[in-house]
């Protein structure tokens, strides 16, 4: 549905008299039905990205299309549901009459749209606050109006920026099921953000930008195996030194060890210690697979 084809975006500024690429020779497919994710540190190019995917802005090198159509006469034509990374409406509005406004500029057929507003405000738990004014809103309460709006129409075309940004931990886990309903043959959903974990969550993959380049492209559940993982047992058991000699101790108890090992490995030693009796209550990865990608695309250790 996107094809993106050494993309690149270079502004020019007059007063430094030098060219800055933000975007540098892209080129990535997204099928319909596909969740994207985007990440990069500070400066990678995600915002730029994504304003071309709108057709705020045009490329200087390379294209991008969608539906074969480029992406500002396809969004005119279509419509985008679009959350910006700092969501903007008058304080004097309320969030009910906020909706509704943007229900109309969504292009919400008219006798459609008091059920879709409905809708969206109890679907972001917005009922107790549909009265009150943008200005009275809490930061994650106006972050959830943000999400309605970009919700209230059947875009094929989703782009969430820093979609949980302000949320509290309860409502960023409805989100991923926000994120799963909308999810329909046809329609791409993308979602930019820091929080690698949410990503690895809810994208099917993951495209990392370093310093304008696509370094790679990440599906969460693949990648590296080998690495540091957290045990932790019920109790403290005299197998857990055998099963695993070079565990190092987390805390005081004597029941939580980090250890380090290729999937083979760690699985003899699990298997010797439950062998022995020992009860498991956590076994997991210090670091995700899409964060050891992450790590290793912009050249950290």
């Amino acid at each position: 549905m996107i094809a993106l084809e050494g993309l690149g975006k270079t502004y020019r500024s007059p007063l430094r008299r030098r060219a800055v690429a933000a975007l540098d020779g892209v080129t990535l497919a997204v099928p319909d039905g596909e969740v994207l994710g985007i990440a990069g540190p500070n400066g990678a190019g995600k915002s730029t990205l994504i304003s071309l995917l709108l057709g705020f802005l045009d490329p200087t090198a390379g294209r991008a299309t969608i539906d074969g159509q480029a992406p500002r006469a396809w969004v005119r034509r279509r419509g985008a549901g679009y959350l910006p990374e700092l969501i903007a409406l008058p304080g004097r509005w309320r969030a009910a009459d906020a909706l509704a406004r943007a229900a109309v500029l969504s292009r919400v057929p008219p006798g459609d749209r008091a059920r879709r507003v409905a809708a969206c405000i109890e679907r972001l738990g917005l009922e107790e606050h549909a009265g009150k004014q943008v200005r009275q809103l809490s930061k994650g309460t106006l972050q959830r109006l943000g999400l309605a709006q970009a919700l209230l129409a059947d875009h094929a075309l989703v782009i969430l920026d820093e979609p949980t940004h302000g949320l509290d931990p309860l409502w960023t886990q409805r989100f991923r099921d926000v994120v799963r309903e909308e999810r329909r043959p046809g329609r791409v959903i993308v979602v930019a953000s820091h929080n690698l974990d949410e990503l690895e969550r809810v994208a099917d993959r993951v495209a990392i930008l370093h310093r304008g380049r696509l370094e790679r492209v990440a599906a969460p559940g693949t990648g590296p195996t080998g690495g540091w993982y957290r045990l932790r047992l019920a109790a403290p058991h005299p197998a857990l030194a055998a099963a695993f000699p070079g565990a190092e101790p987390v805390g005081g108890t004597g029941a939580e060890v980090r250890i380090h090992g290729e999937p083979a490995a760690l699985s003899a030693g699990l298997r010797a210690l439950l062998e022995a009796g020992a009860v498991v209550e956590a076994w997991y990865p210090e670091r995700s697979r899409l964060e050891a990608a992450f790590r290793e695309a912009v050249g950290e250790q």
